[in-house]
């Protein structure tokens, strides 16, 4: 499945165990089954997210993509979604930006598209260094009435999508638009899923230059 021409190219990946993911972030629930490794995580796909509920930590599936704005869908019979989020100032995002709808997304590599002229785009992946081999997306999600696809008609469905900011200096010379909100650590993730608005919204920033490192291929 070809990468859609996005903010951000619309591929990554998954491979850590469940075990390592609930110890990152202390799971209080994983509703996500028996999770494979999943090398290739596309638009629409379902992908295991992590939310905050009363009583902790929750993991289940969602599919990849929130609503599209009243704009975008004009003229449309099928809305799959936008996957990720620049402007949170736009009254359409504002509205899941408040803790209830926040959320994190696990991943162990992502990749970008590198576009050189008179050649054929390269798909470039990059992956975290150092002993911690999954980070998290900062990320928004909702529960949303809508026809994803024509075959399957209206379904309701939890989606997500997470947010991007300009790239650090190792995104930047293969994509210089935008680079996903990464989150590494504990208390970070705890800021963004528990933070009132305007302070988690301080972690729209890019990631540190020394945390990611391009690589061959998903991991």
């Amino acid at each position: 499945m070809p990468c859609q021409f996005q903010p951000m190219c619309n591929l990554y990946s998954l491979t850590s165990t469940q075990s390592a993911i609930a110890d990152l972030v202390g799971l209080w629930r994983d509703d996500t089954g028996n999770l494979p490794a999943l090398s290739g995580i596309y638009p629409d796909y379902a992908a295991p997210v992590i939310t905050q509920a009363p009583e902790g930590r929750v993991m289940q599936n969602m599919r990849w993509g929130m609503p599209s704005p009243d704009f975008v869908l004009k003229g449309r019979k099928t809305d799959k979604g936008v996957t990720n989020v620049r402007n949170t100032a736009s009254p359409h995002w504002r509205r899941w930006l408040g803790p209830a709808h926040r959320c994190v997304v696990p991943f162990t590599s992502f990749s970008e598209y590198q576009t050189v002229k008179g050649e054929k785009p390269k798909t470039i992946w990059f992956a975290p260094t150092g002993p911690q081999k999954t980070l998290f997306f900062a990320g928004i999600w909702t529960e949303w009435t809508s026809v994803r696809t024509l075959k399957e008609g209206e379904t309701t469905n939890n989606l997500f999508a997470f947010l991007t900011v300009a790239p650090n200096s190792v995104v930047a010379p293969i994509h210089p638009k935008a680079m996903p909100v990464i989150l590494r650590s504990p208390e970070a993730v705890a800021h963004w899923l528990k933070a009132p608005v305007e302070a988690a919204l301080k972690l729209q920033r890019p990631f540190v230059n020394d945390g990611l490192e391009v690589v061959e291929g998903a991991v």
